[in-house]
Parts: C-alpha cells; sequence; structure tokens
C-alpha cells in the first residue's frame, strides 16, 4: 500500500531473500519455457506454436516474479529506530587508514 508520502509501505516491500528467490524463478521458468517451447515447435514444426508457448511462459513467469507475493518477504529488515541512530554515532576514518604508502622493498 502507498502512503501519503508516496512510497511504499515497509510490510510491502520485497526482502533481499525474496529479490534473490524472485531472480532465480525467473531464470528457471524462462529456461524451462524456452526448452518447452522449442520442443513444441520442433515437433508441430510450426515456429508460430514456438513463439506463442514461449510468450505463455513469459506471461506467466512475469506474473509469478513480478507481484510482491507474501512467500518473497519471508526474512523482513528489522529497522533502527531513528532515536537509536542517534544514540550511535557514525565512526570516523582515523587519520592513519588515509594515508596510503606503498612498503618499501629491499
Amino acid at each position: 500500500m502507498i502512503n501519503d508520502d508516496g512510497e511504499l509501505e515497509s510490510d510491502q516491500r520485497m526482502d533481499w531473500q525474496g529479490q534473490k528467490l524472485a531472480e532465480q524463478l525467473m531464470q528457471i521458468l524462462l529456461l524451462s519455457f524456452a526448452v518447452v517451447a522449442f520442443t513444441t515447435g520442433y515437433f508441430m514444426a510450426s515456429f508460430q506454436m514456438m513463439i506463442l508457448t514461449y510468450f505463455g511462459g513469459v506471461v506467466l513467469t512475469t506474473l509469478v516474479t513480478v507481484p510482491n507475493w507474501p512467500f518473497y518477504n519471508r526474512h523482513p529488515l528489522e529497522w533502527l529506530d531513528p532515536s537509536e541512530v542517534e544514540k550511535h554515532p557514525k565512526p570516523q576514518p582515523s587519520a592513519n587508514s588515509t594515508s596510503k604508502k606503498k612498503p618499501v622493498k629491499k
């Protein structure tokens, strides 16, 4: 659901593992449908049937991977409360780490 600021609410966002799963499903489904479409087109001797079969696979893959289904959000991220962020300041880089000198070999 979109809030008043035009952003998705936190429970609607896909987590990292969900993104990885969606990517893997997309690759597996598209490859599978390509093999099925080629085989169908070859045995029926019809290029049109091959294209239609693959197009159906692309549509099905899109319906499986693009919407934010609940199984893509099984591992939601726990964000810090803004008051907690203020208590833990960002670490500053030290002066020693900024100078990059090459060691002298003898």
